[in-house]
């Protein structure tokens, strides 16, 4: 690995968890007040749990990016998996925003449909470039499968 892609890999990492970061503001605010007051489905997972996960995420996610980033923008597929890649990580922070910041259930539910339909379809952008890439954000998927989930029942629940 050379000096550039070390750097590529910190900065695709770091970008990641930042963007984790800037959601984690408008979470754990609402956390406490707004998210406990709400009626929640029996599956619902501890609080404790979402931090670990969203981070080990957000690292996988980070990796993934670097492998497609690293194969360079003259190989077929890197361009659009790239871009493709960091608009799904900003769907990602704007559910963040609608549903903790805004505390809105139905705008949260749309956003996380959208946002579960960008990460398949980045997944198979990635497959196209890198196997391994692709297969680092499956868990993504299960995780944000289990929110959206979550976020219907939440929105039955409390409407």
């Amino acid at each position: 690995m050379t000096w550039i892609d070390v750097v590529k890999l910190v900065v695709s990492i770091v970008a990641c968890e930042g963007a984790g970061g800037i959601g984690a503001i408008f979470t754990t605010r609402a956390i406490p007040t707004w998210y406990k007051s709400l009626k929640k489905p029996s599956f619902t997972p501890p609080n404790r749990v979402f931090g670990p996960v969203w981070i080990t995420l957000y690292l996988l996610m980070g990796v993934a990016v670097f492998l497609v980033w690293r194969e360079g923008f003259s190989q077929a597929g890197v361009t659009v998996a790239f871009t493709v890649f960091w608009v799904q990580l900003v769907l990602n922070v704007l559910w963040s925003v609608i549903f903790f910041g805004l505390k809105s259930l139905f705008g949260g539910m749309i956003v996380i449909f959208i946002l579960w339909i960008a990460i398949l379809v980045n997944i198979i952008l990635f497959f196209g470039v890198s196997s391994i890439a692709g297969g680092l954000l499956i868990p993504y998927l299960v995780w944000v499968s289990i929110a959206t989930n979550l976020n219907i029942q939440l929105w039955r629940l409390n409407r």
